[in-house]
């Protein structure tokens, strides 16, 4: 056999490991059941609703879980718009979403419904082919390695 033009199979690159992460969120108890989250010098509060035991302070951990993945593909299309020339004006993205019935606790089903006013008929399969590959959801279709350590500082 002729091994001077053998393949060599290509392998993804390895993810970080978790001493190299990058990017940081930082999350603190603000009283009840509300959190102060902050990314980038940017404060969001996560809470409960009140038939949760909170004070309804904020969205859920749930809820900003489903708005990323709709803010993320409201992004995508956004810059698919401007980027062929098209308005972005009355663009918007709603989702709906659903909690499994069984364990563990999930969000089963998420639906999201995008009103793009200025894309011309041609450019909708392109469209849906981008706002469909948002990194949201290409890391909810390849889920990223999750490591939880127990430690005496953050």
């Amino acid at each position: 056999m002729d091994t001077r033009h053998a393949t060599i199979p290509l392998q993804a690159p390895a993810p970080p490991s978790a001493a190299d992460l990058p990017e940081r969120v930082e999350v603190a108890h603000a009283g009840g059941e509300s959190y102060l989250i902050t990314v980038r010098g940017h404060t969001l509060v996560t809470g409960q609703p009140e038939q949760g035991g909170g004070d309804d302070a904020g969205a859920t951990p749930t809820e900003l879980f489903v708005a990323s993945l709709a803010s993320c593909v409201a992004y995508y299309a956004g810059r698919f718009l401007s980027r062929h020339g098209a308005s972005r004006e009355g663009l918007r993205v709603s989702a709906e979403f659903g909690l499994a019935a069984d364990r563990p606790a999930r969000v089963a089903a998420v639906r999201l419904r995008v009103a793009a006013p200025g894309l011309p008929a041609e450019r909708r399969p392109a469209f849906l082919a981008v706002i469909s590959r948002c990194t949201v959801h290409n890391s909810l279709r390849r889920p990223p390695e999750v490591v939880i350590e127990l430690t005496d500082d953050a």
